[in-house]
């Protein structure tokens, strides 16, 4: 079976690992298979995937395994193509995700302490772990599956150095049947590999994107015993956030470079193969300098494009990987049609403020609560309150906010704060003898990366200051938009109001295309209820991804929610991608 010694052996002989990441949960389930067959015909014998805790309980004990949340469906996907899975279902996957994979409710626990031995978290990781592996423990090579791997944490040495911790997340494996060898990946500073390793019960890989003779050197010395030497992740691009001048791109020479000095030397997995779409509301956040949440593309340069076509960057690889693979590799793919579907115009219009209580039951507070407080975790939330009567406002302050408040007097747009803004002192006049103050607050994506992890509480944390006091007497309108079945377009539509914008229209035949939304605001996109992910007039995404299968022969309907009040009357459905593939704007 699969075995790690000197090296990697598969039935008693050697097997250089050629791997490539895939996410499932980025990727319609319909074009699994296209993916990874494109996956092996680059030259790959194996598929790698990280498993985000937040799609799959994403409200405490309601778990969910369907979908685009079937990861066993994937892993048979990939067995029926005679591929191997390297599987790391940490608690944490960093990923760009969503708070790294972690579900926002644990910060519903004031008290909690993500990522380590803090007993209330691993209780929670317990009752996740039990209902997880009993989906992919019979996927594993000794069940006679393609798992031959597993992950534990994930790069947890440039997080902490809790090895008790560590050793509990492996009894938490080992005491659910997982069996297949282990293995942690991290950064190659020293601390980084002290902090995150177990070397008794896992394999240490490393992480980079440059230069493997060092790397490897580097985890050599620290191992200082034979052993495969493994990249888990070979970052052969990068990600792009929002406000980024363009998307971030590699060279795919100076790539195939590196992936032939690590063929030499060892195993890879490239990170990404197929980055995919961060559909929804589920993109990260990186916090430096400043708040820099991710785009709704998770196309990461890498070698097969976020909708399935290969790149120069593809073929570069696989002349490389050629030379090392058993056999000749299958035939490139065909290329991806795509279409265009024209302009559609808008045929109905609503305003959001006129559809908070169909859309949201009120929480009632005499203070304000944060997301977690009412069970949300993404998305928006609106709070409202009887700001009182016609006066001058010397001091309004938003305390302990997060991401992006945007704040209205009678449903006039005063003032928006993102990030660094949100807190200062903002000064209005109140006009009228009745003032009702709305906060639209958004959830722009968790921090996925560093230490600001644990201070992740979205909304409004401690409250509302105005004019030397905190204010009391808060309706919440929760909005993770889950469904929006329930907007009512009957009801009215307010220029320079959020609101909701209907397209509907007819197709006879089903093709990728891409919403082109150069013009409007900021918001999120839905299509037959489905939400593609967000766009935002700061660029540089100005189209979105919309995979086919989620298109309909017949009627169709697309949805936007816009909240800045920046709209136009058409959208268009192009064939034309947000970049080439040189990532040029197009």
């Amino acid at each position: 079976m699969f075995e790690i010694k000197d090296e990697f052996y598969w039935k008693g002989k050697p097997v250089k690992i050629i791997s490539g990441s895939i996410h499932y949960f980025r990727v319609v389930p319909e074009y699994w298979k296209d993916r990874l067959i494109k996956l092996k015909a680059m030259g790959c014998n194996t598929v790698e995937t990280y498993v985000p805790w937040n799609s799959h309980e994403p409200k405490e004990g309601a778990f969910t395994f369907e979908g685009q949340a079937d990861l066993a469906g994937f892993i048979r996907t990939a067995e029926a193509l005679d591929l191997f899975v390297i599987l790391r279902p940490s608690p944490y996957i960093c990923a760009e995700w969503e708070f790294g994979g972690l579900p926002g409710w644990l910060l519903k626990d004031k008290n909690m302490r993500l990522r380590t031995n803090y007993g209330p978290f691993i209780e929670k990781v317990a009752t996740y772990f039990e209902r997880l592996f009993k989906e992919v423990v019979d996927l594993q090579c000794t069940h006679g599956g393609p798992i031959i791997m597993m992950q534990v944490e994930n790069e947890y040495g440039s997080y902490g150095n809790d090895k008790a911790y560590l050793k509990e997340l492996v009894r938490l494996m080992k005491g659910n049947g997982v069996d297949v060898p282990l293995v942690t990946s991290d950064g190659t500073w020293l601390d980084m590999l002290e902090n995150g390793t177990i070397i008794e019960d896992a394999l240490p890989t490393v992480n980079f994107g440059s230069n493997p003779k060092d790397h490897f050197q580097i985890l050599q010395d620290f191992v200082q015993k034979p052993m495969p030497l493994m990249v888990m992740e070979f970052w052969n691009g990068w990600f792009t956030a929002w406000g980024d001048s363009e998307f971030k791109k590699t060279i795919a020479t100076e790539q195939a470079g590196y992936v032939e000095d690590i063929l030499k030397m060892g195993h890879i997995n490239f990170y990404m193969f197929h980055g995919g779409t961060q559909f929804g509301f589920y993109n990260g956040s990186n916090y430096y300098d400043e708040l820099t949440p991710d785009v709704t593309s998770y196309d990461y340069d890498a070698p097969l494009t976020e909708w399935g076509e290969i790149t120069d960057k593809y073929r570069a690889f696989r002349e490389v990987i050629k030379n090392y693979s058993t056999g000749p590799l299958p035939d490139l793919p065909e290329p991806v049609v795509l279409k265009s579907y024209g302009s559609l115009s808008v045929s109905e219009q609503t305003s959001l403020f006129d559809n908070l209580q169909n859309l949201s039951l009120g929480v009632k507070s005499p203070y304000t609560l944060s997301m977690e407080e009412v069970d949300q975790s993404t998305g928006y939330i609106v709070y409202q309150h009887d700001l009182g009567k016609k006066r001058h406002i010397d001091d309004f302050r938003l305390v302990g906010a997060n991401d992006r408040a945007t704040v209205y007097v009678n449903r006039k747009h005063l003032f928006t704060q993102y990030d660094k803004e949100i807190g200062e002192k903002e000064t209005f006049e109140l006009q009228e003898d009745s003032n009702q103050l709305s906060i639209l607050v958004e959830n722009m994506g968790r921090v996925n990366y560093g230490p600001r992890m644990p201070h992740q509480r979205k909304g409004i944390v401690d409250g509302v200051y105005v004019n030397g006091a905190f204010r009391s007497e808060w309706i919440h309108y929760p909005l993770p938009l889950d469904s929006i079945k329930d907007v009512d377009y009957s009801r009215p539509y307010e220029e320079g109001e959020p609101g909701f914008h209907k397209f509907s229209f007819t197709i006879d035949e089903i093709h990728d295309t891409f919403v082109d939304m150069s013009g409007w605001g900021k918001g999120c996109v839905f299509i037959n209820g489905f939400n593609l992910g967000r766009f935002w007039d700061k660029g540089p995404q100005y189209k979105l991804y919309l995979p086919a299968p989620l298109l309909k022969e017949g009627s169709n309907v697309l949805v936007v929610f816009e909240t800045e009040g920046k709209v136009k009357t058409d959208v268009s459905l192009t064939n034309e991608p947000p970049y080439s593939f040189n990532n040029e704007r197009i």
